[in-house]
């Protein structure tokens, strides 16, 4: 499991929606390069947990999952 900590630009977004549970967001990401990685936990809006690495840099947009 690795730690991507996300820039403040998308911690200020994350935190104007609504957690999945306390102090966390169940998120899908959607990466510049049109991979979507879904169903990842964010941690006080700020780090988010996942198998498959990436950058902060490489974060298109981030929505809240559905499943």
């Amino acid at each position: 499991m690795t730690t991507v900590r996300l820039s403040e630009e998308w911690s200020r977004r994350l935190v104007q929606m609504p957690e999945s549970g306390m102090g966390y967001q169940r998120v899908d990401v959607h990466l510049k390069d049109g991979r979507v990685i879904r169903n990842l936990m964010v941690l006080n809006a700020e780090e988010c947990q996942t198998e498959e690495p990436f950058g902060p840099e490489e974060i298109a947009d981030i929505e809240l999952s559905e499943s």
